[in-house]
């Protein structure tokens, strides 16, 4: 490349790495400064250096191991389920081809809706006392009465019910995802394997999900991330009740700093949610995907 050239590409690189200087460095690099000082939340209050106590506290807090635990929990149902939700509609769509270009529109429909709207969609719908889906099971004669199951006021399944929304606005963008990983997969081998005896499991287990590595790879870590993050749907549909027994790290996080006043406290534990966040994302690359590892 020439000198010139290469005084062009540096130019089109300013703004973008000023954008990424200014609203992820700067952010990031605060948040992990401030995890070492015990902050006055008043503007101008006095700021005095404790070393790693927020990371004391933060480990023996109960409210962050239990926050700790139930994002876990959310994170893993959620991404399973929009896992082998999304594989199998997009294993349909592309068995049936260009006939599935409607239902493929509608499917992405979930998308366009903003996540606190589909919230407070689900928050009806599953409410006590007048909740949608209570009716419709208690007529159904599913339910012996409307109430029977507390889908947002017992602790036991709250945070299973608070999954809900989530599962339904991002299926398709995992069915998304995995579709475009199908349409690499040549024709020909699949026809090979067919050809040679190989049905349905085979060809899914030993042709498909080998091939689609790189992508479920891409996929779960992003989803991962983003559900471990989950916080609007939650906040909108019970605020981390009842008894805390929905409140994840995210909601946690934001009440340390917002309702009790404590900024150091909680950019040490959005560190720590940061740094495991990063390892279970590394992990899943080096295991799923194992970039450098195939023939």
């Amino acid at each position: 490349m020439r000198i010139s050239d290469r005084r062009f590409a540096l130019f089109l690189m300013t703004p973008a790495a000023l954008f990424l200087a200014v609203f992820v460095a700067y952010p990031l690099f605060r948040l992990v400064a401030d995890s070492f000082f015990k902050i006055s939340p008043i503007a101008g209050g006095p700021r005095d250096f404790v070393g790693l106590e927020n990371y004391f506290r933060a480990f023996a807090s109960e409210a962050f191991m239990g926050a700790g635990w139930r994002t876990l929990a959310y994170t893993a149902v959620v991404v399973t389920l929009e896992f082998a939700l999304g594989l199998g509609m997009a294993l349909l769509f592309t068995t049936l081809g260009r006939k599935s270009q409607v239902w493929r529109t509608v499917f992405m429909y979930p998308l366009m809706i903003a996540p606190i709207v589909a919230g407070l969609l689900w928050k009806f719908l599953m409410i006590d006392n007048f909740g949608l889906i209570g009716t419709v099971l208690h007529q159904a004669g599913i339910l012996s009465n409307p109430n029977q199951i507390g889908w947002l006021s017992d602790p036991d399944i709250v945070l299973f019910s608070v999954a809900i929304p989530d599962i339904w606005l991002t299926t398709s963008f995992m069915c998304l995802v995995l579709f475009a990983g199908l349409q690499n997969i040549p024709g020909d081998l699949i026809e090979a394997a067919r050809l040679d005896g190989a049905r349905a499991p085979a060809l899914l287990f030993r042709i498909i999900l080998p091939l689609l590595r790189p992508v479920i790879a891409v996929a779960l870590v992003v989803r991962g991330i983003d559900a471990a993050r989950a916080f609007d749907t939650i906040l909108i549909q019970t605020n981390g009740g009842p008894q805390s027994a929905s409140e994840t790290m995210s909601l946690l996080i934001y009440r340390t700093m917002i309702r009790f006043g404590d900024p150091g406290l909680a950019s040490a534990m959005g560190t720590i949610y940061l740094l495991a966040m990063l390892g279970v994302a590394f992990f899943a690359v080096a295991t799923i995907w194992r970039p450098g590892k195939d023939n």
